[in-house]
């Protein structure tokens, strides 16, 4: 095991993904792959009064890059820990950017997390990590979530 992916949601439960990841590194002696998928930005802006299109493009702007340093540091403290470790900070769909950065980047495997819903939520929506297990030819390590 080479290489691993580990997506990260800034939910306030990165931090356990992380922990899982690294542990597995340093034994396995892999590289961490840490990657965020922002929102693709959008083609239209729309105008809402007092403020205009530069604005919300600014504010997105300003977004990313606290995201990308959030990322960032992250990434930094691991490799302090001798951990080989790349931030990654993309904009695109989720489970298809993530798919196609398994393929690119030759993931061994994708760590996840996993909240257990109800099933109301689960009627309408579909977790990333539901996603990922349904189209990932790769091992997916589903981290528990909930306390």
């Amino acid at each position: 095991m080479k290489n691993i992916l580990i997506p990260i949601e800034f939910n306030s439960n990165e931090q356990k993904l992380i922990e899982m990841g690294s542990r597995l590194a340093e034994k396995f002696h892999s590289k961490i792959w840490l990657i965020h998928i922002a929102s693709p930005e959008p083609d239209f802006v729309p105008y809402i009064s007092g403020s205009g299109p530069n604005d919300e493009r600014e504010h997105r702007a300003s977004i990313l890059k606290k995201e990308r340093k959030r990322i960032q540091k992250y990434a930094e403290t691991l490799n302090s820990k001798n951990i080989d470790t790349t931030a990654l900070l993309i904009q695109g769909q989720t489970i298809q950017t993530i798919m196609e950065k398994v393929k690119t980047l030759n993931i061994d495997l994708i760590i996840t997390g996993n909240n257990k819903h109800g099933f109301i939520y689960k009627l309408f929506l579909e977790s990333v990590s539901e996603e990922l297990v349904k189209k990932s030819d790769i091992p997916v390590l589903l981290v528990p979530l909930d306390s």
